[in-house]
């Protein structure tokens, strides 16, 4: 990356208000792509798991801080890889595409448990209406 485009990225200001959405558990998210990152499309046999670490990182916390579609983040997790990439070897278009995957890892994760929420919403709905039908029929009894 050219000195210019780091100066660029760098001026770029995160949002003031920080929130971090606690469902994205970064342990979990670090053991799953430890497991994984060779076997992306983007991988390269010349990077380790570190190089490609803080990429995955940025992804998956700008996922759970910015939320929403990645296209509107890109800009705030551009200058959170230059901030945090430390010593990995990844140049910023590497970085990004493991940023992505990421990011995209962490919205299915978080769909899947709002899904699995639902469900369990509606069990114990289901099961609220069947006690209030026994506790009526008990009633008229």
């Amino acid at each position: 990356m050219t000195a210019i485009a780091q100066d660029f990225w760098q001026e770029q200001a995160d949002e003031t208000q920080v929130r971090i959405d606690p469902r994205i558990d970064p342990a979990v998210e670090d053991a799953y792509w430890q497991s994984v990152y060779w076997s992306q499309p983007y991988y390269r046999g010349d990077y380790s798991y570190d190089d490609y670490a803080p990429a995955y990182c940025v992804g998956y916390i700008g996922y759970a801080q910015y939320g929403g579609r990645f296209a509107d983040a890109e800009k705030c997790l551009c200058a959170n890889w230059v901030r945090i990439k430390g010593d990995s070897r990844l140049t910023l278009e590497d970085a990004m595409a493991a940023i992505q995957a990421a990011w995209e890892h962490a919205e299915r994760a978080q769909v899947a448990m709002e899904e699995d929420d639902e469900e369990l919403v509606q069990a114990a709905m289901a099961g609220q209406r069947a006690q209030q039908q026994r506790q009526s029929a008990y009633a008229a009894a």
